[in-house]
């Protein structure tokens, strides 16, 4: 976790108690790295903080290559249940399939972070990131409150304890749950203060990289217009991005603590692209801009 001097703690009511931090500059910096900000959460820090510059290398890895496997926990996402057809959306939107559903893993809004290297310098490739293939379903009915140790056991329980250390694997929760970490929740939760997440743990000597996806069943967390599958897809987008850009939260971020995606992630709006690909519904995949170092900005493509 990344710490910074703190002189003053600020703590502003949005749509839920939301922490934030002035530092001597009057710039705020990210009081949750590695977690997607709320609409509420954003629109504060970045109004009042500015835009915090563009990501600075702090030499940290990045998942050259990269892999994602999605992991659908609960029974609703199984066949039959009532987010089937989105789980399935989901996992096309990740891995491809056929000339159709392109997959988010080889369009060129992943395109845009292969700018960015780790010490070398190597950069970030392009990738297939569903090359793996395929989604793991655990039909065992997750707690309310999902943890965030709660996760990193899943991912345990669903790799039979051998996970790769090139993959990220997420962990889409159900309706009837929330994600929490520490004290701060996701939509569901008491303390509402981000959508999704990314992190990694040790296990056995393994660097771990995964995230949490909770569903986004609140305002906070939802794009106008946008349905659920396409509100998830805007948080694949995001956290797969930065897992890659930062899966160890030392590696690329700007100097008030933000990654790539946090910069962009309500502001401009995230959109979608029917050209990349459909869900099961007939609705376009879902993204969000991403920030580029080469243009001094968010960015669709590149």
């Amino acid at each position: 976790m990344r710490k910074y001097r703190l002189l003053v703690s600020l703590v502003v009511t949005v749509a839920s108690l939301v922490p934030m931090t002035l530092a001597q500059n009057s710039e705020i910096y990210n009081p949750l790295p590695r977690h997607f900000p709320t609409k509420p959460r954003f629109v504060v820090e970045f109004a009042a903080g500015g835009g915090g510059g563009s990501l600075v290398y702090h030499k940290g890895p990045v998942l050259v290559t990269a892999y994602v496997v999605p992991i659908y926990w609960g029974p609703t996402w199984s066949s039959g249940g009532s987010d089937n057809a989105m789980s399935s959306s989901l996992t096309n939107f990740i891995d491809g399939n056929g000339t159709t559903d392109l997959g988010f893993g080889i369009t060129g809004e992943y395109n845009v972070i292969t700018q960015y290297y780790q010490t070398g310098p190597v950069y970030i490739m392009t990738s297939n990131l569903g090359a793996l293939g395929g989604a793991l379903y655990d039909n065992s009915t997750p707690p309310t409150n999902v943890t965030d140790a709660d996760v990193q056991a899943e991912v345990l329980k669903m790799t039979n304890n051998s996970p790769r250390t090139d993959t990220v694997y997420e962990v889409f929760l159900p309706a009837s749950s929330y994600s929490s970490d520490g004290s701060y929740t996701s939509c569901g939760g008491p303390n509402l203060t981000y959508c999704a997440y990314h992190g990694n743990f040790n296990d056995n000597g393994l660097d771990v990289k995964y995230a949490s996806m909770p569903y986004p069943s609140c305002g906070g967390c939802q794009s106008s217009g946008f349905n659920t599958t396409q509100n998830f897809e805007h948080f694949i987008s995001h956290e797969t991005r930065e897992s890659v850009t930062d899966e160890d939260g030392n590696a690329w971020y700007d100097r008030r603590g933000y990654e790539a995606d946090d910069k962009c992630a309500w502001s401009p709006t995230p959109f979608t692209d029917s050209s990349t690909g459909v869900n099961t519904d007939g609705s376009a995949f879902a993204y969000q801009y991403e920030w580029s170092n080469a243009n001094s900005a968010c960015v669709r493509t590149r």
